[in-house]
């Protein structure tokens, strides 16, 4: 195959769910549809929480920021995929290719970091309440916030660099809807071996070092609620993280997800329903997880939506 220097390469081809023009309406209410939802969802989130002063703690806090995380996640990959079906084409420039890979990982390494955060919020709140407000003051919230994003965005900037200096063949086709680190790597024509080792040592330990983080938490809070003598006690403590442990096992979940059908199955069609179902459903469903199952949060967007005092 002809090898081309990344300079010369104006743009990749992003092919998406499927090829069929029967299929294209179709896929593009469907996306829209989610994307819009995903968007109006989040937002109600942010008000909800900036608006309330009964919202204005570390909990609340944290959501605000993992909605606003789902927003520019979902808004990096999903305008540009709409786009192209209805403008009739699958071209990405190079660019904006590398830059979506950079935002991409930025933000999901981002969620990531917040729901450990948050399972360590929810650590302290249960297993040591008498000291919550002390330790988890605004100060460490913003810190901890701010940590997240630097961290996430090295990494970021780590993988998007190490991409600027391959290579690429004549087949620029990208089986995604949007471009993937992994899926963009295997275009490369040059030594991909660094590339390689970073996705599986970096992006493991990135990953690895926040789900430890809620393994180990949600380990102290189990201990500390079964020593309550009081079962009202236990089901208000347990109430409080019910929601969490729904969010980080559905983005874990699909996570998992994705990382089994790469390994297991060669189908690209089953890769990227795999990718969706990780980079766009999560970030739909957190509004309603988190909305449905908190009384306060359902009360202050009663309030918000039609008026009504919340309760």
């Amino acid at each position: 195959m002809e090898l081309i220097n990344q300079t010369a390469v104006s743009e990749f081809l992003l092919l998406g769910l499927t090829d069929d023009p029967a299929l294209q309406p179709l896929i593009f209410s469907l996306f829209l549809s989610m994307y819009l939802v995903t968007i109006l969802g989040n937002l109600l989130i942010i008000l909800a929480v900036t608006s309330d002063p009964h919202l204005h703690t570390p909990m609340y806090f944290f959501l605000s920021n993992l909605s606003f995380t789902d927003i520019c996640i979902s808004t990096t990959t999903l305008p540009k995929m709409l786009v192209n079906i209805q403008a009739h084409t699958q071209s990405i420039s190079y660019t904006s290719c590398i830059s979506q890979v950079c935002f991409v990982l930025i933000f999901g390494g981002l969620e990531s970091c917040l729901l450990a955060v948050m399972a360590y919020d929810r650590y302290v709140a249960i297993c040591h309440p008498l000291r919550y407000t002390t330790i988890m003051n605004s100060r460490l919230c913003v810190l901890l916030v701010l940590l997240c994003l630097l961290v996430t965005t090295m990494n970021a900037l780590l993988h998007s660099l190490m991409v600027l200096r391959l290579s690429f063949c004549t087949a620029l086709e990208i089986p995604h809807f949007f471009c993937e680190l992994v899926q963009l790597i295997k275009l490369a024509c040059s030594d991909t071996h660094i590339n390689n080792l970073l996705i599986y040592s970096v992006t493991s330990l990135f990953a690895g070092i926040p789900l430890s983080g809620i393994i180990f938490s949600y380990t102290q809070i189990v201990s500390s609620v079964l020593r309550m003598p009081s079962m009202d006690g236990r089901y208000k403590a347990f109430s409080t993280c019910g929601s969490h442990l729904l969010v980080v096992s559905l983005f874990y979940g699909t996570a998992f997800g994705v990382y089994m059908s790469s390994a297991v199955s060669d189908s690209s069609i089953k890769n990227v329903v795999a990718s969706m179902m990780y980079m766009v459903v999560p970030q739909m469903l957190n509004p309603f997880i988190y909305s449905l199952r908190n009384k306060e949060m359902k009360g202050v967007l009663r309030h918000l939506i039609t008026g009504m005092p919340s309760l």
